[in-house]
């Protein structure tokens, strides 16, 4: 099966080098991905939700991001780590959300260790649930990937703590989701790129082989390091996970203010993707047969 070979692909990606894993909101992007030559996707839970029209604060339910997931692998054919926000309800969704999400196409997820209704984690104001009840959730996902995936599939801890807690509470907590089960560690919110190398030092002393993440966003509290840098660090895997949405946001703002303007498209057609370049991307030539889901990794 296409999706727990991922799983299994994913997890040997990972272990090779620190993969860039740009943020694919729907399965045209995922495609675009794909052409471009990345090995890996991620699925943000921020842009899925502003991509539906509305904030990311848990507006947007398991079956609607299952939906975005399952587009994205049939079109990219790629191993994609899903953001899951708190796991859609305590231990009892966790678990679903896992066999969801695997069933959907999906190589891992996260789940984070936030109070729900959840926030963007650089933003202020978020409150933690305690660190006992998040490793139980990550208990419950890791059983549940090891009933449906063998344990092939990855469970991503997420901790806001750095921005409620500080720094040595965001450590402690990574810890503990590591001793309850946790393939990859997510730590969210630093501040710098020395707060990052010494979080990635100390997880890794306790456990060489657990998987990194590290999270580029834009207009955030972590400044802009290079892929080369994270890797030197000890990350396994890079997400920049709203910046398709937000170039892609950008130029419709654009667009559409120069069409009010001039009342015609004329003057942006130069800025657009060609009839020629979208059937391209789709793998689509007119008059030949076109055979679902005819993936970038069938191509």
């Amino acid at each position: 099966m296409l999706f727990k070979q991922n799983c299994s692909l994913f997890r040997k990606l990972l272990a090779q080098k620190c993969l860039m894993m740009p943020g694919a909101y729907n399965g045209m992007v995922g495609r675009q991905c794909a052409d471009n030559g990345f090995e890996a996707l991620y699925i943000s839970g921020a842009a899925v939700t502003a991509s539906s029209g509305v904030p990311d604060i848990g507006m947007v339910t398991l079956d609607g991001f299952c939906k975005i997931i399952k587009d994205v692998a049939l079109a990219s054919g790629l191993p994609i780590l899903a953001d899951a926000d708190t796991g859609f309800g305590e231990g009892e969704m966790c678990s679903k959300t896992v066999w969801e999400y695997f069933i959907h196409g999906a190589s891992g997820l996260h789940i984070e260790d936030q109070v729900f209704p959840k926030r963007c984690g650089h933003l202020d104001g978020k409150e933690l649930i305690p660190s006992d009840v998040m490793e139980k959730k990550i208990q419950i996902a890791k059983n549940a990937s090891i009933q449906c995936s063998g344990g092939e599939f990855v469970i991503c801890a997420r901790t806001d703590a750095r921005g409620t807690h500080g720094l040595d509470e965001c450590i402690k907590r990574s810890k503990a989701y590591m001793d309850a089960g946790a393939d990859m560690i997510f730590p969210e919110g630093l501040h710098t790129k020395e707060e990052m190398a010494v979080v990635a030092k100390e997880l890794k002393l306790k456990n060489p082989n657990i998987y990194l993440l590290a999270n580029m966003t834009e207009f955030g509290k972590t400044p802009y390091i290079s892929l080369k840098e994270f890797e030197q660090m000890g990350y396994n895997c890079v997400i920049y996970p709203v910046s398709t949405l937000r170039i892609a946001s950008k130029a419709i703002d654009e667009f559409l203010k120069q069409l009010k303007k001039d009342e015609s498209q004329v003057n942006t057609v130069q800025n657009m993707q060609t009839r020629k370049e979208l059937y391209s991307t789709l793998g689509y030539t007119p008059g030949k047969e076109w055979y679902f889901p005819n993936s970038k990794q069938q191509q």
